[in-house]
């Protein structure tokens, strides 16, 4: 692998970061996903094409393209850059520091308060990796909601590594809500990752309705006293897709609170894992760390995981889970059938009660809306409802 164009007009740090994470990629493994393999998949062939995102800064914060930033604002990007995602703690993260070739830079400053949410959308181009890294920084006491959506243009077999890093200062407010619809011939490694200062709080609400193999890390490290985290994942899988999803919350300061919702509708014959994970580090007394990890099956050839682990290195603390994975329950379909509804309506009307407890504690009204408009598609399309035989 060589980098070649991909360094040129960059910053000397920035090249250098890029050479290191090249040199250790070898020496790495990839990163595990509890009862899920995945090391088959190409996830890392070079890429030379820098693709500049379109968004433009405000008076009261910057939002621009990771490349530009760069460049104009050299310091607080190399301050921030890298500093909740390692490109020695794995082969991908590593590729992903090596190759990035497209991005943005969200930055808002100390005591501001963004009222509309900003907005970010990416759009791959499947006739190239799509190596995306979006960094976020909320200044002390900075409230915002930040709205992304990722799709696929064209076709082809392609490969996406996208990596989004939060750092939230003290007593900031970050709302970050996604909608990923990768196309059926990308295989895609999405890492999310967030660190939360003293009584910072960071809400995440993904859905995560790619049509093609995934592989999912998210990860949230409260690292302030009285720092707080909510997560909550949709996912609805379908044909024969494979995906692994990984949501980790670690609670290292006092009084910390981290709660993991996860819920997956599987279809057909495609395969879903859940793993949750809490861990409370010695010293973090007083955290609260709870999950709950659901997956419905509609049909008897789909496989599903939920796996809740908890990592409890602490005495003075509260922590729990709930996990489940089971069939559509006949007698809801039996009950809405007998009222006139064919087999298909009522799949789809489970389904939306299943979901439901998660949705409708998405702090955002334009996800809310973006997301079930997405998942109605799916449901529709004739693939994503299958027969329980």
């Amino acid at each position: 692998m060589t980098l070649e164009n991909l360094t040129i007009n960059e910053p000397d740090w920035f090249v250098q970061r890029r050479l290191a994470a090249l040199d250790s990629f070898e020496k790495l493994s990839l990163p595990t996903i509890q009862r899920f393999d995945f090391h088959n998949w190409q996830l890392t062939p070079p890429t030379e094409t820098i693709i500049k995102t379109n968004v433009a800064s405000r008076d009261d914060y910057i939002l621009m393209d990771l490349f530009a930033a760069l460049n104009e604002y050299p310091d607080l990007v190399q301050k921030y850059l890298y500093t909740v995602i390692k490109a020695d703690e794995n082969k991908l993260a590593a590729y992903h520091v090596a190759f990035v070739n497209q991005g943005a830079f969200l930055y808002v400053p100390k005591n501001t308060v963004v009222e509309k949410p900003i907005e970010l959308e990416f759009q791959q181009d499947s006739s190239q990796p799509f190596v995306s890294h979006v960094l976020v920084v909320a200044g002390e006491n900075s409230k915002f909601s930040l709205i992304q959506k990722t799709t696929t243009k064209g076709d082809q077999k392609s490969v996406a590594n996208c990596v989004v890093e939060i750092k939230a200062l003290a007593n900031s407010e970050v709302k970050y809500a996604a909608v990923d619809e990768l196309g059926q011939n990308v295989t895609s490694y999405l890492s999310r990752r967030a660190d939360v200062g003293q009584d910072a709080y960071v809400d995440w609400s993904i859905g995560l309705m790619n049509e093609g193999n995934t592989v999912a890390d998210f990860d949230t490290d409260l690292k302030g006293t009285g720092a707080h985290s909510e997560i909550k994942v949709v996912d609805i899988t379908a044909g024969k897709q494979l995906e692994g999803v990984n949501t980790r919350v670690t609670n290292y300061g006092k009084r910390t609170i981290g709660n993991i919702n996860q819920r997956g509708v599987i279809t057909d014959h495609s395969r879903l894992i859940f793993n949750g994970i809490g861990h409370i580090i010695k010293g973090a007394s007083g955290a609260n760390a709870e999950q709950q990890n659901r997956v419905l099956m509609m049909s008897s050839h789909a496989h599903g995981d939920a796996n809740p682990i908890l990592l409890i290195d602490e005495n003075d603390v509260l922590a729990g889970h709930a996990a489940s994975v089971g069939q559509v329950d006949q007698n809801q379909l039996y009950y809405l059938m007998s009222r006139g509804l064919d087999k298909k309506t009522a799949q789809r009307m489970v389904i939306r009660g299943f979901l439901g407890d998660v949705l409708v504690s998405i702090p955002s009204k334009a996800i809310r809306e973006q997301l079930v408009q997405t998942i109605e598609r799916k449901l529709a399309n004739g693939q994503a409802v299958s027969e329980n035989s």
